[in-house]
């Protein structure tokens, strides 16, 4: 499990086709003291470390993910939001994240507020059921607070620290991110739909 609090960005060294998916290399400070079969979480997205070492560390992604998330576009030179698992007795920062992408959004527009950028997300309609204003989504591994609602999608409001820290500055209208709904209102849907 992890809490959307992003601890690092991380380079894209390599991507390549390894027969069953892809293989992703990645370059960062302390990504290769992660044991191998370790969890992280890269750009929210939930994959298990196969290689560390050097300074990179190697995690392969499957067919089911690159067609789920956005992980397929990566290439070299591109980055990444990285977070580590929390432990059970770290603090709990963020909100309650999977690192299981419920679909890919499209930034629409970006407008500076301020010192920081209000961005509205455009959201596949299935997903727009748990998107609450004032509620938490994450979008590329990064927990944030919806500041409300348009046709089809959301705004959330960044503030300079997140667009320093995360690669949510490097954003653009058109840019494709991976979108992961709060897992609470999930649970209490399917619940819900077991009464009927």
């Amino acid at each position: 499990m992890f809490t959307g609090i992003v601890e690092q960005v991380a380079d894209v060294v390599s991507v390549e086709d390894n027969g069953t998916g892809n293989r992703l290399v990645l370059a960062g400070g302390g990504l290769d003291d992660m044991p191998v079969g370790a969890s992280i979480s890269v750009n929210g997205v939930c994959l298990t470390a196969v290689e560390a070492g050097d300074g990179q560390l190697a995690v392969d992604i499957v067919p089911e993910t690159l067609a789920r998330s956005t992980l397929g576009s990566l290439v070299p030179g591109g980055k990444v939001n990285i977070e580590r698992p929390m432990r059970a007795d770290g603090r709990f920062d963020g909100h309650i994240v999977q690192g299981h992408v419920d679909g890919v959004g499209t930034v629409r527009e970006v407008s500076v507020d301020g010192g920081g950028v209000v961005m509205r997300v455009g959201a596949p309609e299935e997903l727009m059921p748990y998107v609450v204003e004032k509620g938490s989504i994450t979008i590329d591994g990064v927990s944030l607070t919806i500041a409300g609602l348009s046709e089809g999608g959301f705004d959330v409001a960044l503030i300079p620290h997140t667009l320093e820290v995360t690669t949510l500055g490097l954003l653009k209208p058109g840019d494709t991110v991976n979108l992961e709904m709060d897992v609470l209102a999930k649970y209490v849907e399917r619940l819900l739909r077991a009464r009927e």
